[in-house]
């Protein structure tokens, strides 16, 4: 008999240890454990200072009472057992001399492992064995439910021996024999229940080598099985699987809790990076097979029977879905056929989970709740879970699951699962793994991908976004990796992608992510069929103009909406139309938002001339939306036999589609060929252009609506011409046919309404200038620009363009639009040189900007270069590996010298920036019957039709020639048109950001072209605009009405008929704002800062045509309003006000005069 003696540091401590022991009465086998702490003798919380003093004490008495239920479980001899036993009772002893002293309530408990000890060790059978089990497991319990200090105390213990043994514990057999230690296990699954629901020791326990496999082993022995019903044994007691019941709670709760996170960012792995291979092959096989095959033996619940089969033949519970809402733990069931309806609620309600609080102090879990599931419902998702943090931790982790794993076979398992936690961890996993480019693909990625896209769709339906949301994150990275995954989506996949398309509408996250990966699919080698791309239109645009879309999304849709435009071309036309209604349409809803909220402006005329815009392009939008609607009803007759459903159905839903479909469905549909399509296509470029051209609002909106997708496509093919052509080659068949078989009745007509000659030429030429004038004009916005910079086959084009190397674009505005558009998108910075890091110092100074209203007459002119004095100019930004327009222009740069001036074209009354200076055929508008009235020529601008382009740029060589443009009208019947002042102040504002009077400068008018720049240069000076007015060096006056016109004079006597326009008013004779006008510029002539030349004009000018010739002639300028009192003026004789400015030839004194004019100022210049 060993004797064992026990020192005291303090008369109090024999009662203390008295109190404590008294916690563990001797009991057998039939009584239940006490699983809980009596109310009046609780277990008194330690004070931090006596948590850390007794630390090592805690360790060593937990280490010794373990060691010694070990030893007596092992069923050894007695005589062993007494000499093991004496050896951890002198390394108790020594322990508890050193720390007795100041840890009283620590001492009471090595008196508790003394006195169960002694006991033991005098009656050593296997009755005594298991009850000293028995308390050991459940003194550990009851300080692992004490406080956090205490738990935090176990699992340091012996460096996790304690964790160990709990962990052994709850693994054992659960057969017959395991039966018999069901009170340890309960107990000790208790004190592991109270450490895992602790997040600050969970990790901890979670980490230790085999937690998880024994984790799982304790679930398979505790779920029974569902073939049969698990009878508790008499002796158990009612409380015996409570502790058990906590353990599968407390790993249930650390599963579920990160499935409400969106990604990995929030993900943190609760397992160690150099996990057992061991560890992660346990996990592995649950996942995929179900159970567990360890120790030789089937952990079924009952040894009796190893039938795994279920009752119901393996048709009962399918699924099981696990949500936290708010708090509480949902816990749904359903069956392959029929919903399994529950007797109870399995919903935790606050009432119940704040009882729960009270009873286990910091410590929550919730016994009970998980009981009635079967075990693989548990050990699976545990052990998706390992598998998500183990490849989280480490590389080495991933390695582990990549051999042991090698087909993709478990993960697999878990993406196809129908519980939500696996599928969740399951896609994290995969999201994992694909990510490590270490690793090679698997056989199984493509189902991997093909079983993530479902996830994501069935996810997104039930409005779980935080599961799609990983899912889809990791089918990204699968479609990314694998071709193989890639095309099976294609091939199988594209109607999921929809349905989950639609259902993420209103998650922005989801949202960009579909989007993102829809533009991956269909972007690159791959790309959608025409009936898919019809399908997808209407989510697309969705995508486009919903306001909650955020960037990435808007241009992941438009990326893949220009694919569809140049993989089909003519086909997509219904595509690109719809597109350019709905832009239109976003824009007008903007401006009546806009107009509700902002005060109106106080410029009457402006804000007329504003609204006359908007009604204009409110009538063209709906006649798009008309044009669009009607060519995809005229094929739904394809659709009507098919079990597929009209492609276009999503895109006729939105507005403004909708509503005109409602409009049109009863009426017979009308035949809408290319001509009419593009003659729609063309009033909504040139509407949305005047909505847009002096509103930079509008135009950073439709830049984010995709504008300059549109605008390429228009730009750079003939989509149009081409349908024409399809057309007119069907119309030919159909000719050819009848012409075989003359008696097929019922062809006559239908070939008479396609008869090629009755093809009209679709106006591609107009639709790709006015193309150009919008993309010039977005050109400012800095997205469109850095776009275009980047886009070298449209900057190639553009530069081509503006050379007049484009077959069918000889017109001089889209060469000049061409040349803007370059201009603003490579010289927008000035360069003063070089920063210590080598990147570029940009200076504050304002840089050239050509916007609407500004022509170039000669855009292929290598002065254009040169946009400054005194700094160079460089590129914005571009890729230095790619030779385009902009390193041509670096390479050049040095050769080329720099313009000695600017000469600038201002046109008159109802004239125009090419029109006004057209080569006319003779001098008399009589005989050309062209008139005041004149309408737009619409040859003027082409080649060979503009004298300053075809003459002058050749004589002047050395000069910029710019062109610009204004609305002007005689009468408001014709529009609203702004008064001199307005005009002059927008004009100026044009001219100085395009850096116009940084150079000499001199402007060559006609008509009100000259009172225009005299009200100028005057609200220049008043303004400080300085450079301006002294780079003005020289004005040609043609027909200018110095001190009025008699044109003004009549129809202002005659208001209430002609309702004469702002401008004509101030034209009247003897106006005094035209009198100090003429007044300022004599005086900058007197000083000589200014020369001026005056031409006058000696016929009558048509006015009104009438029945047999003109009903109205008069002097628009008489010659003593034409000369201002200073400088040369020409008569030209035989000459009317119209032509005044329109040279015959080279020699007409109209060219010749202001040629040598020219070029006297040319020399003055230094």
């Amino acid at each position: 008999m060993i004797t064992i003696f026990f020192r005291r540091s303090s008369p109090r401590a024999g009662p203390a240890f008295i109190r404590l022991l008294h916690r563990f009465p001797p009991r057998c086998a039939a009584e239940k454990p006490p699983l809980n702490l009596p109310p009046q003798q609780p277990i008194s919380p330690l004070s931090p200072s006596t948590s850390r003093s007794s630390f090592p004490l805690f360790s060593f008495a937990l280490l010794s009472a373990l060691a010694l239920g070990g030893l007596f479980y092992s069923t050894s001899v007695r005589d062993s057992v007494m000499g093991r036993a004496e050896k951890i009772h002198g390394e108790l002893e020594t322990a508890l001399e050193k720390s007795l002293a100041s840890v009283k309530q620590t001492a009471a408990a090595a008196g508790v492992l003394y006195k169960s000890l002694a006991s033991l060790l005098s009656s050593a059978n296997e009755e005594v064995q298991k009850e000293f089990e028995l308390r050991v497991a459940a003194f550990v319990a009851d300080i692992a439910a004490a406080n956090e200090g205490r738990r935090a105390a176990i699992v340091a213990a012996g460096g996790g021996a304690v964790v160990d043994w709990l962990l052994e514990t709850v693994a054992r057999p659960s057969g017959r024999k395991g039966r018999e230690h069901y009170g340890t296990q309960a107990e000790s699954a208790r004190a592991l229940a109270c450490l895992i629901a602790d997040p600050n020791v969970c990790e901890a326990v979670l980490s230790r080598p085999r937690a998880v496999p024994n984790l799982l082993r304790f679930i398979f022995s505790f779920q029974p099985k569902r073939s049969k019903k698990f009878n508790h044994r008499p002796l158990d007691g009612l409380d015996i699987f409570k502790g058990r019941s906590m353990l599968v709670a407390s790993i249930m709760d650390i599963v579920t809790s990160n499935c409400e996170n969106l990604g990995r960012v929030s993900f943190r792995p609760s397992l160690p990076g150099n996990a057992d291979i061991q560890d992660i092959a346990a996990a592995l096989e649950v996942i995929e097979e179900g159970g567990m095959h360890v120790y030789g033996h089937d952990h079924s619940g009952d040894d009796d029977n190893d039938d795994d089969d279920d009752d119901d033949g393996g048709t009962g519970i399918r699924s099981i879905g696990l949500k936290i809402l708010g708090g509480p733990t949902v816990l749904g069931f359903s069956r392959k056929d029929d919903p399994l309806v529950l007797g109870h609620s399995l919903v935790l309600q606050e009432k119940q989970a704040s009882s729960l609080r009270s009873q286990h102090s910091d410590v929550f879990s919730v016994p009970g709740l998980w009981d009635d599931l079967q075990r693989e419902h548990i050990a699976v998702p545990f052990a998706m879970w390992a598998i998500a943090n183990w490849a989280m931790a480490s590389k080495h982790n991933r390695s582990c699951i990549h051999e042991l794993d090698s087909d993709g076979r478990a993960v697999l398992s878990a993406l196809t699962a129908r519980e939500r936690t696996v599928k969740w961890h399951g896609s994290m996993a995969a999201l994992v793994l694909l990510e490590d480019p270490s690793l090679p693909l698997t056989s199984s990625v493509p189902e991997w991908g093909f079983s993530l896209l479902s996830s994501v769709c069935e996810a997104s339906k039930a409005d779980d976004h935080e599961l799609a949301h990983v899912a889809l994150s990791a089918f990204l990275v699968s479609i990314e990796r694998s071709i193989h995954a890639k095309s099976m989506v294609m091939d199988r996949g594209l109607h999921l992608m929809r349905e989950a398309a639609k259902q993420s509408e209103k998650h922005q996250q989801l949202q960009e992510a579909m989007a993102r990966a829809m533009e991956f699919l269909c972007t690159g080698d791959m790309h959608l069929s025409l009936q898919e791309s019809h399908w997808w239109s209407g989510i697309l645009f969705r995508w486009v103009f919903s306001q909650v879309s955020s960037e990435p999304t808007r241009s992941s849709a438009q990326n893949i909406l220009s694919c569809v435009l140049d993989d089909y071309g003519p086909s997509s036309i219904l595509i690109s139309q719809g597109w350019l209604t709905l832009m239109i349409h976003e824009v007008l809803n903007a401006n009546k938002v806009t107009r509700a909220s902002v005060p109106q402006k106080t410029d009457k005329v402006k804000t007329q001339m504003d609204q006359s815009n908007i009604v204009s392009a409110a009538q063209i939008t709906n006649q798009l939306a008309v044009t669009v609607a009607t060519l995809a009803l005229n094929n739904r007759e394809a659709y009507l036999d098919s079990s597929f459903r009209f492609p276009y159905d999503d895109f006729l839903s939105l507005e403004p589609f909708s509503a005109t479909v409602k409009s049109i469905k009863k009426e017979k549909l009308t035949k809408v060929d290319a001509a009419d399509s593009a003659l729609a296509t063309l009033r909504g470029i040139k509407a949305l252009t005047e909505l847009c051209a002096d509103d930079f609002d509008s135009q950073n909106k439709i830049a984010d609506f995709g504008a300059f997708s549109i605008l390429r496509r228009f730009l750079l093919q003939d989509d149009f011409e081409r349908l024409a052509a399809i057309e007119a080659y069907d119309a030919s068949r159909m000719v050819e046919s009848r012409e075989q078989d003359p008696d097929t009745p019922g062809e006559a007509s239908a070939t008479d309404a396609k008869d090629s000659s009755s093809v009209r030429v679709p106006p591609t030429g107009h639709i790709r200038k006015h193309s150009a004038r919008l993309l010039m004009i977005l050109s400012l916005v800095p997205k469109v620009r850095k776009t275009i910079a980047e886009d070298e086959t449209l900057c190639k084009w553009l530069e081509d363009c503006a050379n007049g190397k484009i077959q069918g674009c000889d017109d001089l505005k889209i060469q000049s639009y061409a040349r803007a558009i370059l201009l603003n998108v490579f010289f927008t910075e000035k360069v003063l040189g070089d920063s210590k890091d080598g990147l570029p110092v940009v200076a504050s100074s304002r840089c050239p900007r050509y916007d609407d209203m500004i022509f170039f007459l000669n855009p292929e002119s290598p002065n254009w270069k040169h946009l400054s004095r005194s700094s160079d100019i460089v590129r914005n930004s571009f890729d230095e590996s790619n030779r385009t327009i902009g390193d041509e222009v670096s390479d050049t740069k040095e050769n080329v010298s720099p313009p000695v001036m600017d000469v600038v074209f201002i046109h008159g009354l109802r004239g125009g920036p090419f029109k006004s200076w057209r080569i006319a055929d003779n001098k008399s508008s009589t005989t050309s019957r062209a008139g005041l009235i004149e309408k737009i020529d619409q040859e003027a601008g082409r080649q060979g039709t503009c004298w300053p382009k075809e003459w002058l740029a050749a004589d002047l060589p050395e000069a910029r020639l710019f062109s610009v443009k204004y609305k002007t009208n005689l009468s408001q019947w014709s529009g609203a048109s702004l008064p001199l002042q307005e005009v002059s102040s927008r004009l100026l504002d044009k001219l100085v950001a395009a850096g116009i009077g940084d150079h000499p400068v001199v402007f060559v008018t006609h008509s009100m072209g000259g009172l225009v720049v005299k009200q100028m240069l005057h609200h220049a000076k008043v303004n400080n605009l300085d450079h301006f007015v002294d780079n003005t060096i020289g004005i040609v006056f043609y027909s200018c009405p110095h001190f009025g016109s008699k044109l003004a004079d009549v129809p202002w006597r005659m208001g209430y008929v002609f309702r004469p326009a702002p401008t004509i008013g101030e034209l009247r004779s003897g106006s005094p704002k035209l009198v100090e006008l003429n007044e300022f510029v004599r005086q900058r002539f007197n000083k000589g800062f200014l020369d001026v030349l005056s031409f006058s004009e000696t016929l009558v000018t048509p006015i009104v045509e009438g029945y047999g010739g003109w009903a109205v002639r008069m002097e628009v300028v008489p010659i003593e309003s034409a000369y201002p009192g200073f400088g040369d003026i020409i008569v030209l004789d035989a000459t009317d006000h119209i032509n005044s400015c329109k040279p015959v030839s080279r020699a007409d004194p109209s060219y010749e005069k202001t040629l040598a004019f020219l070029q006297k100022l040319r020399k003055t210049v230094k």
